[in-house]
């Protein structure tokens, strides 16, 4: 994997909407051969961040680089090496599957169309729903297909929003397996949205948040997960419930039952001298699980704040 370059580099980009700051001052850069998550809460300034970045909006200020060149005046060379894939965004829908793939493929110079579509319907589990109309597909399928339009031009750049949204556990899977081969194969470049944490855990290199507008963190996800000083230690309690919970009062410690099992969020440093508490209070507990923090954590602490 090269990570020499940069494929994407966004510069001071600035969006109004009239009095309304949408996108404040974003800067960032995608690295050859890199997945970068890109998250944030919802009306954070992803959409329209994404919106810019495909030249659907022009930017109220700021610029966008792909590939060393500025998108404003390399429009249609830019386009024709990116892609984008949206579970928000449809497909006609009295069009076939295969139909919707090969319409999508004429927006492109692709060599051997016939062959490529064959291809992509192959890849997304596609080819026995390719004369199925697109009305009639699950919302899982549908979201299938959109991600196969993504990958229809064999894009340098890939920008994914909610990539697996509406799909079967197995499928997701499937799926993400693919995005990581298909990326280590061919040297591509993802920006990747997405409301599964464990999922950005376990496709991105690095994670964007933003929020209001402003980027307030950049890093890969184990090291925003250790900003999160929290952890859930999980207890079968087997004689003193209520002792239990009397001692997290007093201590200040959050907490919520869930029948015999009573789970707290308490800082790591902080559980031995707990558990010690709980020993000589005569507490007995049958299963006791830790839980770390994790990007989820980061995730609803920067919401919340």
């Amino acid at each position: 994997m090269n990570l020499m370059s940069n494929v994407l580099e966004v510069h001071n980009l600035v969006k109004d909407f009239g009095s309304f700051r949408a996108v404040d001052d974003v800067s960032f850069s995608v690295p050859q051969g890199s997945i970068v998550g890109f998250l944030g809460p919802n009306g954070a300034g992803k959409t329209t961040t994404i919106q810019m970045l495909l030249d659907l909006l022009i930017p109220t200020s700021g610029r966008i680089f792909y590939f060393g060149k500025d998108l404003k005046t390399h429009h249609e060379e830019i386009l024709e090496k990116i892609n984008f894939s949206s579970t928000y965004v449809s497909m006609p829908w009295r069009t076939s599957v295969k139909e919707s793939l090969i319409y999508t493929s004429y927006f492109y110079n692709i060599k051997d169309r016939r062959k490529r579509v064959e291809d992509i319907l192959k890849a997304f589990r596609l080819t026995k729903m390719q004369n199925k109309e697109v009305a009639q597909l699950s919302e899982g399928q549908r979201t299938r297909l959109i991600l196969a339009k993504g990958f229809i031009n064999e894009p340098q750049v890939l920008l994914l929003d909610e990539p697996t949204a509406s799909m079967d556990p197995e499928t997701a899977q499937y799926i993400r397996t693919f995005i990581k081969d298909y990326q280590q194969d061919h040297d591509l470049s993802i920006l990747f949205t997405s409301h599964n944490m464990s999922e950005i855990e376990d496709v991105c290199d690095d994670v964007i948040f933003i929020n209001q507008g402003k980027i307030i963190a950049h890093d890969t996800p184990s090291s925003l997960a250790k900003r999160i000083k929290i952890s859930h230690v999980s207890l079968q309690i087997k004689d003193g419930l209520k002792r239990v919970t009397s001692m997290c009062e007093k201590s200040a410690i959050p907490f919520k039952l869930e029948g015999r099992f009573i789970v707290i969020d308490i800082e790591e440093k902080r559980i031995p001298d707990f558990l010690k508490q709980l020993l000589e209070n005569g507490i007995e507990y049958n299963e006791i699980s830790i839980d770390k923090p994790n990007l989820q954590d980061f995730f609803l602490s920067m919401t919340k704040q």
